[in-house]
């Protein structure tokens, strides 16, 4: 057996009121849950993005929790990369540069596709790439 995809994908921010405007102002993401403090979470396509606070996520759930979800975290900036095409990759380009975002690289893979990089305000990386650099 192999997993059908990936629903879920976790990065950790230092400042989730920030991160939340970033995700939902200039990513254009809606949130679907929020516990203050401790964590937001966003739709995205088929998947759903989390954004956690490390301190929080390290701690394990009280003996009464309804739901004993275990301890797991990072500490570092991570990596997501959305899908887009050629035309919403330029889109999204001036979008990012229009909000003030630094483009930190924007190049053709050596196998076809495009990616361009920046950073949450976590400093996270962030890309919007082309599927075609993983040939799907």
């Amino acid at each position: 057996m192999t997993p059908s995809g990936i629903l879920e994908t976790a990065l950790y921010v230092d400042d989730l009121d920030e991160a939340e405007a970033f995700y939902t102002e200039v990513m254009g993401l809606e949130r679907i849950a929020k516990v203050e403090g401790r964590h937001v979470f966003f739709r995205c396509g088929d998947g759903v993005l989390l954004l956690f606070d490390p301190d929080k996520t390290v701690q394990p759930p009280a003996p009464d929790a309804r739901l004993s979800v275990p301890p797991h975290g990072t500490s570092g900036a991570g990596h997501l990369c959305f899908r887009g095409t050629e035309d919403e990759i330029e889109q999204w380009k001036t979008r990012i540069e229009g909000r003030g975002i630094v483009i930190e690289a924007d190049f053709e893979w050596p196998q076809g596709g495009r990616s361009i990089y920046f950073r949450d305000p976590a400093g996270n990386s962030i890309e919007i790439a082309n599927p075609k650099i993983w040939g799907l």
